[in-house]
């Protein structure tokens, strides 16, 4: 059982009155300095059940040393503000990495303490603290220079002049998400990107008010961006893409699902300047075809993932690039890319990522495939999982064969964990 939640709020203020014969052997035998460092591998829970043991166990593990990575999400989600004051001024300059992600509780005053008790912080979470305003990124600012990773997804409070506090404050700030902060425009992207130069992951899912101009700052001033997620982003075209591509030569992820006025252009240009690109996220792009796929899978041998559900004008000839150029394939969906047939899939089972590397095949709504395509897969013996709702041309039996055959298999380092699948 986790401790109670009025540990947690006298946290580094109130600890339990103890006997005067308290002192363990342990104690005695052990230096505070080994007893303490053994206490650094604590987690939160731990830590808590250990305060209440004796009067030294709760010295040693209130000790701010302790408390220098602190995540509530599984602990306690319901805290109140004073909670987290209560641990800035216990932990203050140790405290290098917090996570309160979905503490609805926590707002502006409480974040504000925090920051001018702990500004040696590096990674803070705040990933659903709706009462999170410009204030508290203002308070980040002024006391928090070290911040490097910062998380406030769904502060839908959170304006431009967040970003132009960040800006001017948080200069070595490396990854930054505030999806769903959809009053966030150009204007801010423009201000942080201007003083946060070294960013290498953004997260902009669900900022609808985004447009090509946000992109071409971002391009302009970001060559060490590594991650871009701009699912929903429903205003980004070519053009802003384009410009991101040719700006930021290091890029491995990109998540575009959603911005469905791209075009084959964005694959070009990804094949030409982005030859690291990893993970690719195109679902519902219906504008892209074989010809921006070919080119990017001659140019781009790195990849692992690649979500193309709903790219409903790509055939067979996607998949035998792929097979041919991507060799580190682990996951691909391709639900309701309803063109596909049995023989490009032979091809991907053929294919250089097939031995050892294809993990994860998602073919939902693909009207095309039959059982010989999971005939074509049990060369795939790294395998794990393969989605099949809605193919109606998939037969039990099919199934049961490839099941049986990557069961039996003495190459095969998994056998398939799920298999799914529906018939009318």
């Amino acid at each position: 059982m986790a401790p109670s939640r009025d540990r947690l709020l006298h946290f580094g203020f109130k600890a339990t009155m103890f006997s005067n014969s308290d002192e363990a052997v342990i104690n005695k035998k052990l230096p505070k300095e080994l007893l303490l460092r053994i206490f650094s591998f604590l987690d939160v829970v731990t830590l808590c059940r250990c305060a209440q043991v004796s009067r030294a166990w709760n010295v040693l593990a209130l000790d701010g040393s302790n408390w220098q990575r602190i995540d509530l999400f599984d602990f306690q989600r319901d805290i109140e503000g004073r909670v987290v004051e209560n641990i800035s001024k216990r932990c203050g300059g140790f405290l290098r990495k917090l996570s309160l992600r979905g503490c609805l509780g926590v707002g502006d005053n409480a974040l504000r303490t925090f920051a001018q008790n702990c500004r040696n912080i590096e990674v803070l979470n705040l990933n659903g603290c709706t009462k999170t305003t410009d204030a508290t990124c203002t308070s980040l600012s002024k006391f928090c220079s070290k911040l490097r990773h910062l998380d406030l997804a769904s502060c839908t409070s959170i304006t431009n002049m967040s970003l132009k506090a960040l800006s001017e404050g948080c200069p070595l700030l490396e990854q930054l998400n505030i999806s769903w902060c959809d009053q966030v425009t150009k204007d801010g992207i423009q201000a942080l990107v201007r003083g946060c130069g070294g960013l290498k992951a953004l997260f902009l899912k669900g900022c609808t008010q985004l447009e090509d101009e946000a992109l071409k700052y971002i391009g302009a001033h970001c060559p060490e961006l590594v991650t871009l997620n701009l699912q929903t982003c429903l205003q980004i075209t070519d053009e802003g893409l384009i410009t991101i591509c040719r700006g930021c030569h290091k890029l491995q992820s990109l998540c575009a699902s959603g911005c469905s006025n791209i075009t084959d252009a964005i694959l070009n240009a990804l094949g030409q300047n982005c030859p690291r690109l990893r993970i690719l996220e195109v679902a519902r792009c219906s504008q892209l075809t074989d010809v921006g796929f070919t080119t990017l899978a001659r140019n781009c041998h790195e990849l692992e993932k690649m979500d193309l559900e709903e790219c409903v004008q790509i055939t067979d000839s996607t998949l035998i690039q792929l097979s041919i150029h991507c060799p580190r394939l682990q996951v691909l969906s391709l639900s309701h890319c309803e063109l596909i047939t049995d023989d490009g899939i032979r091809h991907l089972g053929n294919g250089a990522c097939a031995h050892d590397q294809l993990e994860v095949i998602e073919l939902d709504n693909c009207p095309l495939i039959t059982d010989a395509s999971l005939e074509h897969l049990k060369s795939c013996h790294s395998l794990e999982r393969i989605e099949l709702y809605d193919c109606q041309q998939i037969s039990r039996a099919g199934i049961k064969r490839l099941r049986v055959k990557m069961a039996a298999s003495p190459s095969s380092s998994s056998v398939l964990s799920t298999l799914s699948f529906s018939f009318f």
